[in-house]
């Protein structure tokens, strides 16, 4: 399953406290490594019917199907920089 670093978590709840409703949204990652955009971030009210949910700490992952598979064994690290926060993935140890 994803996991999420401390930092990760801190950036996502950030981002999420934004949102009108910080108590049901989340982050969505969607995408695929082979696609040639990658993965997308977004920020999403709730979870579509078929997203794994994936919760680390106080904050909520929202993961399609394809998405699920890819990243069951990476890790979401964040850093924030002065343009904003970069996140990264990761293989588990």
């Amino acid at each position: 399953m994803l996991t999420l670093t401390e930092n990760a978590q801190t950036a996502v709840r950030t981002i999420v406290d934004q949102s009108p409703d910080p108590a049901t949204a989340g982050l969505r990652i969607d995408g695929s490594s082979s696609s040639p955009q990658g993965y997308t971030l977004t920020l999403a009210p709730s979870p579509e019917a078929a997203d794994a949910v994936v919760e680390s700490g106080p904050v909520r992952v929202f993961l399609p199907q394809e998405a699920a598979v890819e990243l069951d064994d990476k890790v979401l690290d964040a850093e924030v920089t002065p343009d904003g926060v970069r996140f990264a993935l990761a293989v588990q140890a």
